[in-house]
């Protein structure tokens, strides 16, 4: 028979409610952040767009209109992934987050196929630009603000481990190297005389982000399939392991994940069958306790089993890390 060890952040797997009900007003304060940069950008590159006539403000415009649905999108999902598990999730939601990266990363590319459709147009009927000067610096306070909430998007998604975040972040900050191209353009438009810059570095700019929604959308899966944590991470926690394996202790097994802000873990631990429940049980929250001190908001799922019953070593999961030791 199997003995179960396990635990959560608090007291509780994936964890208590009080520690949610932070997570969530934490979060969506950033993501209604977003949804204020968003709006603002709008009016400001919707105008300059209208006095200059550049595709090449048009398609950052609707680059900051794309900004503002996967901000709105966020503080939904984030309040969803936020929510304390119960009997329906008893994983929790965090997996929701990658949903919405994904949503993100989809519509950068139909930005970006919107902006390459313009930029087309425009190189085969080359317009005249009006009041440069007004554009660029109006431009310019747009990309300001959409760099300042970029960084701090950003932080707070290293810092809580946020995909959600991390994406918003990643999306404005290709905002802002959306506008740069544009603002060359322009500039260069003023500078030459040649109207066609404008949609040329347009079109190159649109295929910068395309670059950078395939790359939200890859990780946006990855996230779905339950990638393993990184190799360092495995590395530290095999190391942790490895202090407790002996000629009476070993492990099996091992599998870990990312799902969101969560981390977890799978363990068999292997002891003398003589062992008293009690004993092992205390081996096996030790090592959970040092297990989730060494990976942030992870949780340890511990397998206590006989070492020399076969039957031990029949449940091993066909996917699982190598131990070396």
């Amino acid at each position: 028979m199997r003995s179960l060890a396990f635990g959560g952040l608090t007291s509780g797997f994936p964890g208590t409610k009080a520690h949610n009900v932070w997570v969530a007003k934490s979060l969506t304060k950033f993501a209604w952040l977003s949804v204020a940069a968003a709006l603002a950008t709008i009016a400001l590159k919707a105008g300059a767009y209208l006095m200059t006539g550049s595709v090449g403000l048009l398609s950052d415009a609707a680059e900051s209109v794309v900004n503002l649905v996967a901000a709105l999108v966020a503080v939904v999902v984030l309040h969803q992934a936020a929510k304390p598990a119960d009997a329906r999730f008893a994983f929790g939601r965090s997996k929701a987050e990658y949903f919405s990266a994904g949503i993100e990363g989809a519509m950068i590319l139909a930005a970006a196929s919107v902006i390459i459709f313009a930029t087309i147009e425009r190189i085969l009927n080359p317009r005249p630009l009006d009041n440069v000067g007004v554009g660029l610096l109006i431009s310019v306070v747009a990309s300001i603000i959409n760099g300042a909430v970029a960084f701090v998007l950003l932080r707070a998604g290293r810092t809580h481990r946020s995909p959600i975040l991390k994406a918003d972040g990643a999306h404005l900050m290709t905002d802002v190297v959306t506008s740069a191209g544009v603002l060359l353009g322009i500039g260069l438009v003023g500078l030459t005389g040649w109207d066609i810059l404008d949609p040329i570095v347009a079109l190159i700019v649109a295929i910068n982000i395309t670059v950078t929604g395939f790359k939200l959308i890859r990780s946006s899966m990855l996230g779905l399939m339950d990638v393993a944590l990184p190799d360092e991470q495995n590395a530290a926690l095999i190391n942790v392991l490895r202090t407790y394996a002996s000629d009476e202790v070993t492990f099996h097994g091992l599998q870990t994940r990312a799902s969101g802000r969560m981390s977890f873990l799978n363990v068999d631990l292997l002891v003398p069958g003589s062992w008293s429940v009690h004993r092992s049980h205390k081996l096996a929250e030790t090592i959970k306790s040092e297990l989730k001190e060494t990976v942030h908001d992870l949780q340890v799922m511990v397998h206590v089993e006989p070492i020399e019953d076969p039957s031990s070593y029949d449940d091993i999961p066909e996917g699982y890390i190598p131990l070396d030791f």
